[in-house]
């Protein structure tokens, strides 16, 4: 029997400057998508996967997140703040008692996707996860299906599953921020600031770095034209949360 992640951790940290002005008032995990802020959209794809427990590290307008996230009952969340900003390896890893020891999702405050038909995203990939050779499992969306946000090429995907970073950028797939990452992989590294970028190089150099393939919608919102094109797209088609 397959022990499925129990908690989540997002990273909601950062100022999200390239999304000016929005974010000039707003921390960017708050900007609003079909009426509905970017963190809650995550946090319900979390629900929806029976996640119990989700940690969010804050820094950029912490009071104001923080305020907004204290409305939620589910999942039960717990705030890991940071006078100073640790980047995207060293925020996770300062919150890691909170985690635990087994692995977990993490995804980032302004990730926006879709789910196919059948399972979620989160589910497919909990289904697909295996300890056994895996240190961690990227969700990876293919760069020929993004058409109303920049896709960047990532990834490649051997046969295998194994998932290979392209140094120049041309890969099939662009990595959405949503992974399943066991804490282990965090040992060694340092106290301070550093890349999570740092921990996936490490698990692709011992073999141990997979990929799934997303069967639906993810959305690189980087820039207020991205927001504005997206907000449009779910108008039209009244996907509303």
């Amino acid at each position: 029997m397959k022990i499925r992640p129990n908690h989540g951790f997002i990273l909601a940290a950062g100022k999200g400057t390239r999304l000016r002005p929005y974010t000039d008032y707003l921390p960017k995990p708050l900007v609003e998508v079909a009426g509905q802020s970017l963190i809650d959209h995550a946090l319900d794809h979390m629900e929806s996967a029976s996640v119990g427990h989700v940690t969010v590290n804050l820094h950029y307008m912490a009071d104001m997140l923080e305020n907004h996230l204290l409305q939620r009952a589910r999942p039960l969340i717990n705030i890991s703040r940071e006078a100073d900003l640790l980047d995207t390896g060293g925020g996770i890893k300062k919150a890691l008692h909170m985690v635990g020891d087994a692995a977990f999702y993490v995804v980032s405050g302004d990730s926006l996707w879709t789910d196919g038909e059948g399972q979620t995203a989160l589910d497919r990939m909990a289904d697909e996860w295996d300890p056994e050779i895996m240190d961690m499992l990227l969700l990876l969306q293919p760069v020929s299906q993004m058409k109303l946000t920049q896709g960047v090429g990532d990834y490649d995907l051997q046969p295998d599953g194994q998932a290979v970073r392209s140094l120049d950028k041309v890969g099939g797939y662009m990595w959405t921020s949503v992974r399943i990452v066991k804490p282990a992989l965090f040992d060694g590294t340092p106290s301070g600031p550093f890349s999570f970028l740092d921990l996936m190089d490490r698990a692709e150099k011992t073999g141990r770095l997979y990929g799934l393939v997303h069967d639906a919608d993810w959305y690189h919102i980087s820039t207020a034209e991205d927001l504005e094109r997206v907000n449009a797209s779910f108008k039209g088609q009244k996907r509303y949360a």
